[in-house]
């Protein structure tokens, strides 16, 4: 029987299966991107699908102090339109 890999989500700190979480990575070049085939390099953190735990995760930083760098505004709202559009599609 194979191990299900968990990651902790840095909006809500819950640990759940991979496969439920949306990566979020920092690419080699810097970029701040959300990774929906969890295979681009770079940093990644990951996070529920649920806008809440976005916005929690902005609210403490967590997620630029788990990627080490600073997030710009534009990048947490295209994140949230992205996370409103998979969890509506």
């Amino acid at each position: 029987m194979k191990k299900t890999p968990l990651r902790m989500c840095v909006g809500c700190r819950e640990m759940k299966p991979k496969r439920e979480l949306l990566r979020i990575v920092r690419t080699p070049e810097k970029k701040v991107e959300w990774d929906p085939t969890g295979k681009k390099s770079g940093r990644g953190a990951y996070l529920c699908s649920d806008p809440g735990c976005l916005k929690k995760a902005r609210k403490a930083k967590s997620l630029e102090r788990t990627l080490n760098i600073a997030i710009a505004e534009e990048i947490y709202d295209e994140l949230e339109k992205q996370m409103v559009q998979k969890h509506d599609g």
